[in-house]
C-alpha cells in the first residue's frame, strides 16, 4: 500500500472514531446529569425532582430525533431550529440544577458540527453565556454584573479555542483533500507506467524482430560470399579430378585445391557461428567474458588493459551480453589496429536501467568526423553503433588528435529471460 492510501485509511479510520464518539457523546453527558440528579436529593430536598428528569427525558428525545433524521442536517433551517431548542432546553434545565451545565458543553460540540459561518459563532456565545449561568449557581445564584462577565470571559475564550479548531479542522480538510488528489495522480501515473512498460516491451520485442531480420540478412550474405562459393569451387575442382583422373599430377593438384577450399570454407563456417554465440559468453558471464578476452588481448598486443565493474553485476538479455561484448572486441581491436597505445581502462557499469561500457585509452588519438587518409576504418565503429541502437542504446566517441580515445557504450539493463 502507498503512503497516501495509508494515510487516507488513517484520517477515515479517525473520522469513524469521531463520528462514533459525537453521537454517543451527548447521551453520556446526559447520564452524568440524571444520576447527579437522582442522588442529589438526599441533600438538597428543594430541587424539583420530577421536572428535572422530565426536562432530561425531552432532551434526549430532542437529540436522538435529530440524529434519527440525516436529512435535518443537510437542511440549514431545520439544523438552525434544532440548535435552538437544545439551548432553550439546555437554559431551562441549568436553571433549576446547575450541574446540568455539564451536559450544555454539548453546545460547542454541535455548533462545529451543524452550523455554518457566523452562526457557528452565535452558538458559541449562546453555550458560553449557559456554561457561565452553570458555574455561578444559576441564574438565581449570581448577581446580573457577575453574570455577564463570566459570560464575557467565556465567550472570549471559547471563541479563541473555537476559531483554532476550526482552523484545524480547514487544515485536515485540505491535507486529505491533497491526498485525494496525489492517490488520484499517482493511479493515473501508474497506468501511465504501465502502458510505457508495454509500449517499451512492444519496442523491444520490434527491435529484436529487426535485429533477427538484420541478422539473417547477414548470415546469406556471409554463406554466399562464402561457404556457397567454396562450395562451388570443390565441386568445380572434384570434376575437374575426375576428367583428369588419368594423369596423376593433374588429379592430385585438383584434389589439394579441393582441400584447401575445404578447410577455408570449414574456417569461415566456424567464424560466422562464432559470429552469432560468442563461445566465451556461453561459457561465462559477461563481466567474465570482457575480463577474459581483455586478459588475451593484453597478452597478444603487449598492452596494458584492466576491466573494472561497478555496480550489481547481474545476468542480461543475450542480445543486451553479445553488444556489448562485441563493443569491448571491437574497440579493442581498434586500439590495436590505430591508438598507439599503452594503457587501456574498461569500465563494465550496472545501473538500476541500464548498463554501461566505457574504453578509455592514451593513444594518439583522431578526430571522429574526419576520415583517414587512406580511406580505411570507420566500418567497425559504425558496426557497433548499429548494434547498440538496435536496443535503443547510444554510443559516444570522445577523441582528439594526442589525446587518446573514449568510447562508451550504453543499452538498457534488460534482465535474462525478458521478451521470451
Amino acid at each position: 500500500m502507498s503512503i497516501e492510501a495509508e494515510l487516507r485509511a488513517e484520517f477515515d479510520r479517525w473520522e469513524r472514531k469521531e463520528t462514533v464518539f459525537f453521537s454517543v457523546l451527548p447521551y453520556f453527558l446526559l447520564s452524568v446529569c440524571a444520576l447527579i440528579t437522582l442522588v442529589l436529593p438526599f441533600w438538597d430536598v428543594s430541587l424539583n425532582l420530577p421536572l428535572v428528569l422530565g426536562l432530561t427525558l425531552v432532551i434526549a428525545l430532542w437529540v436522538g430525533w435529530f440524529h434519527g433524521h440525516p436529512q435535518w442536517q443537510e437542511s440549514g433551517p431545520l439544523t438552525g431550529l434544532y440548535y435552538v431548542g437544545l439551548i432553550v432546553l439546555g437554559a431551562s434545565v441549568v436553571t433549576l440544577a446547575p450541574w446540568y451545565g455539564i451536559f450544555t458543553f454539548i453546545g460547542y460540540v454541535h455548533a462545529f458540527l451543524f452550523l455554518k459561518g457566523r452562526w457557528r459563532y452565535a452558538g458559541v456565545a449562546a453555550t458560553a453565556m449557559i456554561q457561565a449561568a452553570s458555574s455561578t449557581g444559576g441564574l438565581s445564584g449570581a448577581t446580573l454584573n457577575e453574570w455577564l462577565v463570566l459570560s464575557l470571559v467565556m465567550i472570549v475564550l471559547a471563541g479563541a479555542f473555537f476559531r483554532f479548531a476550526e482552523l484545524d479542522d480547514r487544515r485536515n480538510h485540505r491535507q486529505k483533500r491533497a491526498l485525494a488528489e496525489l492517490h488520484e495522480a499517482n493511479v493515473k501515473l501508474e497506468a501511465a507506467l504501465a502502458e510505457n512498460a508495454g509500449l517499451h516491451a512492444q519496442l523491444l520485442v520490434q527491435a529484436r524482430e529487426a535485429g533477427v531480420q538484420d541478422e539473417r540478412q547477414r548470415m546469406a550474405r556471409e554463406i554466399h560470399d562464402t561457404l556457397a562459393q567454396g562450395l562451388a569451387g570443390i565441386l568445380t575442382q572434384l570434376q575437374a579430378a575426375e576428367q583428369t583422373a588419368d594423369r596423376d599430377e593433374a588429379w592430385r593438384r585438383h584434389v589439394d585445391n579441393a582441400k584447401n577450399l575445404a578447410r577455408d570454407s570449414l574456417t569461415e563456417a566456424r567464424r560466422t557461428v562464432h559470429a552469432v554465440q560468442p563461445e566465451v559468453l556461453a561459457e561465462a558471464r559477461l563481466p567474465e567474458a570482457i575480463s577474459d578476452v581483455t586478459r588475451r588481448w593484453s597478452q597478444v598486443h603487449h598492452i596494458d588493459a584492466v576491466l573494472t565493474t561497478t555496480g550489481d553485476p547481474r545476468p542480461m538479455h543475450a542480445d543486451v551480453e553479445v553488444t556489448l561484448l562485441r563493443a569491448a572486441q571491437e574497440a579493442l581491436a581498434n586500439v590495436a589496429k590505430h591508438a598507439r597505445a599503452s594503457r587501456v581502462g574498461l569500465t563494465l557499469s550496472y545501473m538500476e536501467d541500464l548498463v554501461t561500457l566505457d574504453v578509455r585509452d592514451d593513444g594518439v588519438g583522431f578526430e571522429p568526423g574526419a576520415r583517414r587518409a587512406d580511406g580505411a576504418g570507420g566500418f567497425g565503429l559504425t558496426g557497433m553503433r548499429q548494434r547498440v541502437q538496435r536496443l535503443a542504446g547510444r554510443l559516444e566517441i570522445e577523441s582528439e588528435p594526442g589525446g587518446g580515445t573514449a568510447i562508451s557504450a550504453t543499452v538498457p539493463a534488460i534482465p535474462a529471460g525478458a521478451g521470451r
